[in-house]
């Protein structure tokens, strides 16, 4: 998340089992559908942000509590 951004708070409605389940599927097969179309894109965003790139070599830093995946 960006520092200048706002979280956003949605109500989702009441859904049947069926429904909801619909809704599941259909987002992870999307989700799928983004990561593999754009895989060597989102790679590479987090590779040129990774710890080892941003730290300076002989500059005394504490590796980050939590590596996002």
């Amino acid at each position: 998340m960006r520092p200048d951004s706002m979280p956003v708070e949605i109500h989702l409605p009441i859904l049947s089992d069926e429904a909801a389940v619909e809704v599941y599927d259909f987002l992870n097969e999307f989700l799928l559908l983004v990561e593999s179309h754009y895989f060597a894109q989102i790679h590479r965003f987090y590779a040129d942000r990774s710890f080892d790139r941003v730290v300076q070599p002989n500059q005394p830093v504490d590796p980050p509590d939590h590596a996002p995946f």
